[in-house]
């Protein structure tokens, strides 16, 4: 069943002869047909670019070779750029926006021949937990179509956890791929920041925005990273620092590694199942030859309340540029001045959560504020970042839970934005200090809901990630299940 292939099985298969490109592609078209309608993971499906392509490759079965991602679906978050493909950052302010270009990370995997399959839906502009603040509707949890995917990369995360697309490409401001990754059960990384180019994504907040790979294999997602990441000319954040060969280092020896236990991620209360997991998997890494420390974070709890004043000042300023005069919606009403088409254009194309946080930024930037909550703010980010490094002095990485509680059913927090936002308590503090993190799935919970945890790693330390991660799924055997449906 091509649904449960990774890269690599893909990869051998057409080198091999096995089936086509074409074939490969009209296989995850068909599943995307049948299981789209109920999940609702994609908001634009690029068929007819795609077979285009896939032709191409059959035509000249040598350029499969040359190419490390020849011949492979991919599906890319709605948030980037992709040259004739609309764009529409789960807005209608964006619904009809086709972008002239290609962000960089989609040109890399182009170059790198991946084939784009289709966007994946999103909250709108990046801002949410669960998928449901899109202007397309919602993404359904392909494990319990009653419950949320996690977001805002929940688009990405359900299209490969329900076999659609082997892999995709999500964005993390706050834990949006770690937090959707885990809800679906799959692998889910995001990088340090200025590992991977930002050119061509659509800011959201800029200082903590980052692109990632999804996939449901540990080696998927280090190939994807091996491709994108590197510094780029028109980022001015990317690093010019050497990317790691993260596959090549994938088996590298991990018994003489420290995983540090921060404490305070463990004080707060945790779903009973997701703290068992993570105990066993404190238990596994320690058979097989890892050690374990206990370390502090002290100001882990200020996290969220720092995020959530320094990402909507950020948004606030990020979106001041959607007014209905450059691109995208614009409502013109009879005899209307600007300012009146500049607040229909933006009352009509916004919805209520991106309303809330260009609000709430607004407010701390303005004068009599800032000083009291976005310099503050600042400063707290500042201490988390400290906390981080202080750790890293005692160990490589940090285990942590991704959430607190397994994903909950649609509906259930879209009332109640505090809730929601306190979702994200063990993800915002690694995207504060820019340091990457990897969500790694383990197994199903006593509700037949993926659950697992998060490793934290050092700035520019993918590589100690993965290593541990495929040593984990190693030695428990790990086989990524496809949900039935």
């Amino acid at each position: 069943m091509v649904a449960k292939l990774g890269i690599k099985e893909l990869r051998k298969g057409l080198l091999k002869g096995e089936f086509t490109v074409r074939e490969i592609v009209e296989s995850y078209f068909e599943r995307i047909e049948r299981l789209n309608p109920r999940i609702n993971a994609f908001i634009t499906v690029s068929r007819d670019m795609a077979i285009e392509q896939a032709l191409k490759f059959d035509e000249n079965p040598h350029s499969i070779r040359e190419k490390p991602l020849g011949g492979v679906p991919i599906a890319i978050k709605d948030c980037l750029c992709t040259q004739g493909i609309k764009t529409t950052c789960g807005s209608k302010i964006l619904q009809n926006f086709v972008p002239p270009y290609d962000a960089t990370c989609v040109k890399r995997l182009k170059e790198a021949g991946a084939i784009i399959v289709g966007k994946t839906n999103m909250d709108e502009f990046a801002m949410g937990s669960s998928t449901e603040h899109s202007a397309f509707g919602p993404t359904r949890n392909p494990w319990d179509i009653e419950r949320v995917p996690g977001g805002s990369s929940g688009g990405s995360a359900a299209a490969v956890a329900s076999g659609m697309v082997p892999v995709a490409l999500g964005t993390d401001t706050g834990g949006s791929i770690r937090q959707p990754a885990s809800f679906c059960g799959i692998v889910g990384l995001k990088p340090t920041y200025g590992r991977v180019s930002r050119y061509g994504l659509v800011a959201f907040a800029s200082s903590l925005d980052q692109v990632g790979p999804m996939g449901k294999r540990v080696d998927d997602v280090a190939m994807l990273l091996q491709i994108i990441a590197g510094r780029d000319d028109f980022d001015a954040t990317s690093v010019s620092i050497a990317v790691d060969k993260y596959c090549d280092n994938l088996n590298d020896r991990i018994n003489d590694m420290v995983i540090g236990i921060p404490k305070e991620y463990f004080s707060h209360k945790i779903d009973p199942e997701i703290q068992q997991a993570i105990e066993e998997a404190i238990g596994i890494f320690e058979s097989i030859g890892v050690k374990t420390v206990q370390v502090s974070l002290p100001h882990t709890d200020y996290g969220v309340a720092a995020y959530y004043i320094i990402a909507p000042a950020e948004a606030s300023s990020n979106l001041e540029r959607y007014d209905g005069v450059k691109y995208g919606l614009r409502s013109n009403p009879d005899k209307a001045d600007l300012t009146e088409m500049y607040l229909k254009t933006r009352a009509e194309g916004f919805g209520p959560e991106v309303k809330r946080r260009i609000m709430l930024g607004t407010y701390v930037l303005s004068a009599g504020y800032y000083e009291a909550y976005y310099k503050k703010a600042s400063q707290v980010r500042a201490l988390i970042k400290q906390d981080f490094d202080l750790a890293f002095k005692k160990c490589d990485a940090l285990i942590t839970p991704v959430t607190p509680s397994p994903p909950f059913k649609i509906g259930e927090k879209v009332d109640d934005p505090l809730e929601m936002y306190l979702n994200d308590i063990f993800t915002l503090p690694a995207s504060l200090a820019g340091v990457p993190g990897i969500s790694i799935p383990y197994k199903l919970n006593s509700s037949g809901i993926p659950v697992g945890f998060q490793l934290i790693g050092p700035h520019f330390q993918e590589s100690t990630l993965l290593k541990l991660a495929k040593a984990f799924h190693r030695e428990i055997e790990y086989n990524p299940e496809i949900p039935e449906l």
